[in-house]
């Protein structure tokens, strides 16, 4: 499977982010699935990199060309995959791949996950999706999630469409084994007010 991997690009991280991402990675290589990823050398993205490259895992990076400066992206790459704009390749991420975990990260990991999650609560895709709660990273989001259910922003049914997971060999055996909610995705009405 073409697994993608969102997270930070930062490293002034915990050391625990890094682990997880790198054993993630590893994970990933071990089960002989390929990683989709962000392209970057640094931050997690780099770490869950390393990780694959160590057992000789196929790792296909996805970046704008400006992007395409010494240092920046993940030299070791199987494949690589060039795009003209941040939006062009997150498209192509979305289309390379065949699930989604999202390591702890910022505001682009927000957005590349939030927008899946949107596609897949529209009903145009049915990919398996999680977050990786490293230190309990996504434990606010998912406070502020519960609390637009509870409000009447967002649908309880929304939530089933990822997982939130403890551990990297969690996340894997989630996006492995996820099915599609219950009665199938429904209407557009039914996960949206």
């Amino acid at each position: 499977m073409k697994i993608c991997v969102y997270g930070a690009s930062g490293n002034d991280l915990d050391r625990a982010y890094f682990d997880a991402a790198r054993e993630l990675g590893r994970l990933l290589a071990r089960q002989g699935h390929a990683l989709v990823f962000g392209g970057g050398a640094r931050g997690l993205m780099g770490a869950c990199a390393e990780g694959a490259a160590e057992l000789g895992g196929e790792i296909i990076g996805v970046a704008p060309r400006f992007f395409d400066e010494p240092g920046i992206l993940f030299p070791r790459c199987s494949r690589f995959v060039y795009t003209e704009t941040m939006a062009e390749r997150k498209t192509a991420m979305f289309s390379e791949s065949e699930a989604f975990i999202a390591l702890p990260g910022g505001i682009g990991t927000f957005e590349e996950f939030f927008e899946t999650l949107t596609l897949k609560q529209l009903g145009r895709h049915r990919k398996p999706m999680a977050l990786l709660n490293t230190l309990d990273y996504y434990a606010p989001l998912m406070a502020m999630l519960d609390k637009a259910v509870e409000g009447g922003f967002l649908s309880r049914r929304c939530l089933a469409l990822f997982a939130l997971c403890g551990s990297p060999a969690e996340a894997l055996h989630s996006v492995l084994t996820q099915r599609a909610p219950e009665g199938g995705l429904g209407k557009l009405t039914e996960y949206s007010t």
